[in-house]
């Protein structure tokens, strides 16, 4: 910074044509730019100026560096007005991580009003249910179920996670419907694994009261795909605990029924993350995506503390 405020000074002296001028231009006094003159001289090893009592004549040398030095400030000055721009525009490549199930059924289908919006954004879509380092790999912003707690990062809620127990209207035709939890373990179950920790997902269910308790058991089948798990559930191969945003199609279009009302996990890392880096200035194309993606969801009856699924009619209420 002291150089760089030696430069400004130097070319403020080019400029007025004395110390005096300087000082004015620089909101300074004369001996401060006599003084920051001469340290600059000192660090270059050359004169800039030839001083006399009646004037002040910029050397061969000086003329050089001032060219320069203007030039620098010149590319430096035309920098951040580019770059102030690009924060202030919603414009340049928005680069997206997003969970699979998640980035297919409900990123995927919004894009393209996105891109017509905003036209002047180029979209780079990475899709995988790792939790990977977004600072690390240049990601501008990640949709995730669940988040790592990073203190250089926002994990901005976009939804809870709400889990319903569902089967095929088929499926419950042929092997009856469980009028307990202790039925389920006469029937089949779809399991998920967890491709991070290769552990299956536990199952709750609720108890006659309710309230959702872990149960042990058997899964019949396994996938570590939630849109195989929603397919194979909707096939009738069985039951399968689903987030709501996999359940949604296929309740609506009676693919699939609900038994209990939805099972939302009281842990406050389990939703929907919109995951960013932290920083003073959020980038326009970052900040715009965010405004979007929500209220995107507030249209299809979603938001930071609730889902649809809380409106969704089970098979079976405990609340009358």
């Amino acid at each position: 910074m002291d150089k760089l405020r030696s430069l400004e000074i130097f070319l403020a002296t080019c400029d007025g044509g004395s110390f005096a001028a300087a000082a004015r231009l620089c909101n300074s006094d004369p001996s401060t730019v006599s003084k920051a003159i001469g340290r600059l001289e000192a660090q270059l090893g050359l004169t800039l100026f030839q001083r006399s009592t009646r004037q002040l004549r910029i050397t061969t040398a000086g003329q050089r560096y001032a060219d320069t030095v203007r030039k620098m400030v010149q590319d430096l000055t035309t920098c951040e007005d580019e770059l102030k721009h690009l924060n202030d525009s919603p414009c340049g490549t928005l680069r997206i991580n997003s969970a699979v199930c998640y980035g297919h059924l409900y990123l995927r289908p919004l894009l393209k009003a996105f891109c017509e919006q905003y036209p002047d954004i180029k979209l780079e879509l990475d899709i995988n249910d790792f939790h990977v380092d977004i600072i690390e790999n240049d990601i501008d912003i990640a949709l995730r179920t669940g988040y790592v707690k990073d203190s250089r990062l926002v994990a901005r809620c976009l939804s809870p996670m709400d889990f319903l127990i569902c089967a095929s209207p088929d499926y419950l035709e042929t092997h009856g419907t469980p009028s307990c939890p202790e039925d389920f373990h006469q029937h089949r179950w779809i399991g998920f694994r967890i491709k991070e920790t290769q552990q299956l997902q536990p199952i709750f269910l609720p108890d006659e009261t309710g309230e959702y308790i872990p149960y042990e058991l058997e899964r019949s089948h396994i996938t570590d795909d939630g849109e195989a798990m929603a397919y194979m559930c909707a096939d009738g191969l069985g039951f399968a605990q689903l987030p709501h945003f996999l359940a949604k199609k296929g309740l609506e279009r009676g693919e699939l029924v609900s038994l209990y009302p939805y099972f939302r996990p009281p842990q406050p890392d389990s939703g929907v993350f919109a995951i960013y880096p932290k920083r003073e200035y959020l980038p326009a194309k970052v900040r715009v995506f965010v405004d979007f993606l929500t209220r995107s969801l507030a249209d299809v009856g979603e938001g930071s503390t609730y889902t649809w699924a809380e409106g969704w009619k089970p098979m079976i209420d405990f609340g009358g």
